[in-house]
Parts: structure tokens; C-alpha cells; sequence
């Protein structure tokens, strides 16, 4: 018997244990330890019934995702599958923790299925860019119904417990999971319960054959938020196979559906992106077993946009929160904004209006910084200019207790100089968060000079804790995204002043695959984040559009005129604008093709993550992936602008660069990394940077 399987009979009832942490994937050995252990249960006379439960902190929340693409390793996961679904006695699974992909097919196999009241269950393959493989498409809308198993396949979240038992894919919440699952196994026998295999149970599946809008209508809720990728469309339609098709034809059409996707461009670039966030977490040299510092209670300067948004990150993770602002107006509206966001969020049947007290609970308002001297972390969020962030550390170097980590929450400054004013520059560290703070997943982690390792690792460990994706970063102006993003903001406008449409350049980037082109992001944004009036020249067309009051959506008029619908229109106004800046140089309008448009683009933050790279301001180009992906709205089936680059080939994009250098001048000045790389016949992939 494997290892990773235990088998153990109480009295009639036989318990088949997984322990194969930390997560109890489905690898070739648990496979063959289940398999092992089922096949003795069955042939136990004195055995009724079976269990089939997990150690640790979870059910199997997964397939084995090491073993893709690999040669299948006997027996494989439909083998084990067939062989649960049609024992000839009733196997129970008792679930708690997660059971994903693999996981809860594994569950819809078995007759019977139990869970504590905070399991979750879930297909998130689609975030893999592919589909569960193993009749979970089948299985599900016969357990559930077609629009629930199109909003968990499609759509890739998880449901509760409790959603799962009201939508019938678990028959009882218990209080434990083993012994619920124990208890239950016995009613069913005592019930003398018929075995429920779900390929045989149609009856979900009769009003969507009925009226086929109840399908159709869940898809369009699915997938609007879907361009450009093709696993959820390809999960919707094999949902669409349940409905039209005998199992055992839906399950093939499901197996080669997913093999078609496993094998293509966008599943590599997404699970490329999966494990691109894992290994952003190792950060050579800062040992993974280091001691970390306790942070049980954070202190957030400002309650603006940005510090409320810190602040719900922290607060919806369960650790209390002291906002200080510098006036009680301001604070006030801070907190209310915040109480608004989380009052929206129950609304949408996510949060219980208890849930939201909690919540709120946990944050205290104060006007006094020293009501700082108790927190183990401080992060400012005040205004973007170096004299007031001094100003603040200053006062916090003086005020925080000792161990205290001091974070900053600037996009771009030098942290090393905000730094240097305390007398403890080894606790000073960045966390650069993005806008809307409590909803985008990056968090940029920037390591100055002096920047204790343990501090590193605590913020590492502390954003995972509070639902964001880190990646560490040197200093240097705009750290990794805001730096590369610059490069490809001057291409745009560089365009605009040549000829090019504002209107032509966002659509080629929509197009690309990106949420949005870079001046409608703007004016979501505001045209006037780090615009000063007083330093104002009229010399750039940003300049120009804040001179005359036009911020962006906010004011109505950006680079774009908003309806009451936002939604953007040519304005006249800017054309005006643009004209008279291309007649002062000199310059003659001429046609930019959407090719020129995306590599001037493109290639000029692939060519800034080169030098991001050779000057060891991200440790892996992997890394500077997963914060376009998580923070820019880089489309994650192209994998992140390094993996683009490695795609399409170095020495492509390096000839492009050449030639954009001789025309355009050294703006497209080629990194020396990226030559290297070239000479070399490397790929960013091959290079990580040397520890520090």
C-alpha cells in the first residue's frame, strides 16, 4: 500500500485516507494509493460502506499540475475515477478545505458527498486555460444544473458550502469531516439508500433541454468578461455536451476539447503564468525558514482613495487597522467610502451584513500619528512628493516602536532617500499597491538599500495573508510597471504627435488584448495625477488638456469627452489641441500602421524589462510577467511582455529595436542584456538574476 493512502476499517465501514500535503493532489502515487485501497475495501466482506477523506488542511485541491505535460503515469485520474463511481458499495467523501479541478471530480464520483460548513468547491482549470478533463463538465450540471455548473466552470470561482448544498452537489454539512462522513454512511445504509452515479441522473438537465434561453443566458453572464480567451467559451460548450449528448459522448467530446486546449499557445502562456506567481515568491537570498516579524496590528497614514483601499485589504483579512488623517472631515468620508465598498459587496450576496460590522469593526479612525506607537507595520499613502513623504518618516522614525516596519506606499520616488531620514533605514521598505487598492491583486514589494531580509519576508508572506500577488523590486524610478509602462506612454504620444489617431492607438491595444488602450486608461485614471499646476508649461498635450480643466472622466473631458455613460468620444477639443502641438514642431502627419503602433508599444517596455533586468531591479523575468499581468491588465494568454518576447524570438524583437533606433533615436536604444541574450541564442527565460 502507497504511503500517501491510509486504510483503516471501523467496524462496517472502511476509511481511506490521502495524505499527500500540503495540498493532497491527485499525483500517480495517491492515484495508486486510492485505487489500492478501494480495491481491498470492496473485497472486504465485512466492509459496507466507504469514506474517503483527506489529512491535513484540505480535500484534494487539485490535480497533480507537475505531471502536464508529461507522459501519463498508470492509473491514470479517469481509471481511478471509474473505478470509485462503480464500486458496488456506497463511497461517501467527506470534504473539507478546497476541493478543486481534479479534486471535486474525484467528489463527483462518489456516491454520496459531505462537507464541513467552510469548504469551498471549484473548477478553476479554466484560469489554466483549460477544462476539467476527467467528466467534471458532464458530472456537474447533472449534480448542480446547467447554470450553476457554467458559473463554476466557465466562470472558475469556487462556491461555499452552503451554495453547494443548496444547488444539491453535497448532500449534508457536518461538523467534522471524517466522522460526518462516518455517521452518514451508516444512515445510508440504515436507509438501504440507492447508489447515486450522476452519468445516470438526467433530471437537472430537463428544463435547460426545455428552454434552452436558461443555458444560453448563463453562458452571457459567464464569458462577457471573457475576450480573448478560449477556455471559458470551450467550458460553456461542453457544458452545452450534457445537455445534448449521452454521457459516455460528452465525455469524449470534453477529453479531446481539453486535450485541444492543453496543447495550444494560450494554456502554455496561462499556466506559465500560474507558476510565474509561485516563483516570484523565492527571492534568493533570503532563506525561505527565516524568522518573521509578528504583525498584528498595521497603521495606514491617509484615508484617501488609496489608504481606505490599503486599508480593506487588511481589515477583510481579520487584522485591526488605525487610519490617521490630518483632518476629521477627511476621515470620515475615508471611513464612510469604505463602509460604502463593503455595504456594495454584501449587496452582491458576498459578504453578510455581519461580515461587513466585523469588518468595519476592526478599523479605528484617529487625527493623532501617535496613535501609531502599537502597530507593527505603518504604511503612508499620502500625497506623491518627496518633502511630504520625508516629513512623514520623520515623524514615524520618532513615533513607531522599535521592529515596527515603516512602508511606503509611493509609485515611483526613491525609497532609499525617504530612508535615509530615520535612524532605521533596515525597517523602510515600498509597498507599492495599485489603484483601486482593494481590488487589484499586485502588490510591488521594493527593496531599498538597506531593507532587512526578515522585513522582505514578512511582506512577502504579509501580502499572500491579505490576498495579493507579490513581486520584490529594486529602486530605481517607477520600480518595474511603472517604469516599463512609461516607455510605452511616450510611444503613444509620440504617435499622436506624428499622425497616428488617439482613437487607432487604443483600439490596436484593446485589440492586443488589453482592457484598455493607454489613453482612455488615463482618463479613468485622472490626467491630473502628478500634474502641478504652478509647474506647468503647456508643452505636452497632458499639459495642455489639465490647463484647460480636462482631467478625464471625472471632469467629464480628457483625452476623450464622456457621455453620462463614460463612455468615451472624439473630442474636438483635443484634436484642436493636437494639431497646434504637431504644427509647432515642425512635423508632417502621416499614416501609423496598428503593426507600428503595438511594436513601438510593445517593444519598448520589452526592451526596458531588459535593462530592468541587467540592473537587477527584478530578480527573474518571469517576475516583471506577473506584475503586467496582475497590475496592467496584460492579457494573461500572452503569458507577460518577457514571454511575448521569448515567443515571438529576441533576435525578432532585437532587429525591430535596431531599426526603431536608427529611425526614432535612443529611446529604442537596444539593452545590452537583450543583445546578449541574442549573441548567446538565450531566451529571458534562461537568465535570473545573482543574489544580492
Amino acid at each position: 500500500m502507497d504511503k500517501v493512502v491510509e486504510l483503516v476499517r471501523h467496524d462496517v465501514i472502511a476509511v481511506v485516507t490521502i495524505n499527500n500535503p500540503p495540498v493532497n493532489a491527485l499525483s500517480a502515487a495517491a492515484r495508486r494509493g486510492i485505487l489500492e485501497s478501494l480495491n481491498v475495501a470492496i473485497a472486504a466482506p465485512e466492509v459496507r460502506a466507504i469514506v474517503l477523506t483527506c489529512g491535513g488542511r484540505t480535500f484534494v485541491a487539485g490535480a497533480d499540475i507537475t505531471e502536464f505535460g508529461k507522459p501519463p503515469q498508470s492509473p491514470g485520474l479517469n481509471e481511478l475515477l471509474a473505478a470509485v463511481e462503480n464500486s458496488p458499495k456506497p463511497i461517501v467523501a467527506a470534504i473539507h478545505g478546497n476541493a478543486l479541478g481534479g479534486g471535486l471530480e474525484l467528489a463527483l464520483v462518489c456516491h454520496f458527498r459531505v462537507a464541513v460548513e467552510d469548504a469551498k468547491f471549484g473548477f478553476p482549470e479554466v484560469k489554466l486555460g483549460i477544462l476539467p478533463g476527467a467528466g467534471g463538465t458532464q458530472r456537474l450540471p447533472r449534480a448542480v444544473g446547467p447554470e450553476l455548473a457554467v458559473k463554476m466552470i466557465a466562470g472558475g470561482e469556487p462556491i461555499s458550502a452552503a451554495e453547494a448544498l443548496k444547488g444539491g452537489l453535497i448532500d449534508e454539512i457536518v461538523q467534522g469531516p471524517a466522522s460526518g462522513a462516518e455517521a452518514f454512511a451508516r444512515k445510508v445504509l440504515a436507509e438501504k439508500r440507492p447508489l447515486r452515479k450522476l452519468r445516470d441522473d438526467d433530471s437537472k438537465l430537463a428544463s435547460a433541454r426545455a428552454d434552452r434561453s436558461i443555458f444560453t443566458n448563463a453562458v452571457a453572464a459567464m464569458t462577457k468578461k471573457s475576450r480573448g480567451l478560449q477556455a471559458p467559451f470551450a467550458a460553456a460548450h461542453a457544458v452545452s455536451y450534457a445537455i445534448d449528448l449521452p454521457f459516455d459522448e460528452g465525455l469524449k467530446r470534453e477529453g479531446d476539447d481539453c486535450m485541444k486546449l492543453l496543447v495550444g499557445d494560450q494554456s502554455k502562456a496561462q499556466r506559465y503564468a500560474f507558476f510565474a506567481e509561485r516563483t516570484a515568491q523565492k527571492i534568493p537570498d533570503v532563506p525561505a525558514e527565516i524568522p518573521l516579524r509578528p504583525v498584528k496590528k498595521v497603521g495606514i497614514l491617509g484615508a484617501g482613495t488609496m489608504g481606505g483601499g490599503i486599508a480593506m485589504n487588511f481589515a477583510s483579512a481579520g487584522i485591526p487597522v488605525t487610519i490617521v488623517e490630518i483632518k476629521q472631515e477627511a476621515l470620515d468620508r475615508g471611513l464612510q467610502v469604505i463602509k460604502s465598498n463593503y455595504d456594495r459587496t454584501a449587496a452582491r450576496g458576498k459578504l453578510t451584513p455581519e461580515q461587513v460590522d466585523q469588518r468595519m469593526g476592526l478599523l479605528t479612525g484617529s487625527l493623532d500619528m501617535n496613535d501609531f506607537r502599537s502597530c507593527d507595520l505603518v504604511i503612508e499613502a499620502v500625497f506623491e512628493r518627496m518633502d511630504v513623504k520625508k516629513g512623514v518618516f520623520e515623524k514615524l522614525d520618532i513615533i513607531c516602536k522599535p521592529g515596527a516596519i515603516l512602508a511606503t506606499n509611493t509609485s515611483a520616488l526613491n525609497i532609499d532617500d525617504i530612508a535615509s531620514v530615520t535612524k532605521r533605514p533596515q525597517d523602510v521598505i515600498g509597498l507599492h499597491f495599485f489603484s483601486p487598492a482593494n481590488i487589484m491583486k499586485l502588490l510591488e514589494v521594493i527593496r531599498a538599500e538597506h531593507t532587512a531580509k526578515d522585513v522582505i519576508a514578512t511582506s512577502m508572506k504579509l501580502a499572500k495573508q491579505i490576498g495579493k500577488v507579490p513581486v520584490l523590486a529594486g529602486v530605481c524610478p517607477g520600480f518595474i510597471g511603472n517604469r516599463m509602462l512609461s516607455k510605452r506612454e511616450r510611444q503613444a504620444n509620440e504617435m499622436v504627435l506624428e499622425g497616428a489617431m488617439l482613437s487607432e492607438v487604443d483600439r490596436a491595444l484593446y485589440d492586443f488584448g488589453f482592457p484598455m488602450g493607454p489613453f482612455q486608461m488615463n482618463d479613468l485614471a485622472g490626467l491630473d495625477i502628478g500634474w502641478v499646476k504652478e509647474e506647468s508649461r503647456s508643452s505636452t498635450l497632458i499639459e495642455l488638456l489639465c490647463e484647460v480643466g480636462r482631467f478625464g472622466q471625472k471632469t467629464g473631458a480628457g483625452y476623450y469627452d464622456y457621455d453620462d455613460k463614460r463612455s468615451p468620444k472624439p473630442s474636438p477639443v483635443t484634436e484642436k489641441l493636437i494639431d497646434e502641438l504637431i504644427g509647432k514642431s515642425g512635423k508632417k502627419k502621416r499614416q501609423i500602421s496598428n503593426d507600428e503602433v503595438l511594436e513601438r508599444c510593445i517593444y519598448s517596455m520589452i526592451n526596458e524589462g531588459a535593462k530592468i533586468l541587467e540592473e537587477g531591479k527584478a530578480i527573474r523575468a518571469s517576475d516583471i510577467d506577473v506584475v503586467w499581468v496582475n497590475g496592467y491588465g496584460w492579457p494573461v494568454y500572452r503569458g507577460g511582455p518577457m514571454y511575448y518576447a521569448d515567443q515571438i524570438g529576441l533576435a525578432n524583437v532585437l532587429a525591430k529595436i535596431k531599426e526603431f533606433h536608427v529611425s526614432l533615436g535612443d529611446d529604442f536604444k537596444p539593452a545590452a542584456l537583450l543583445e546578449k541574450l541574442v549573441a548567446h541564442g538565450k531566451k529571458f527565460a534562461d537568465f535570473e538574476q545573482s543574489p544580492r
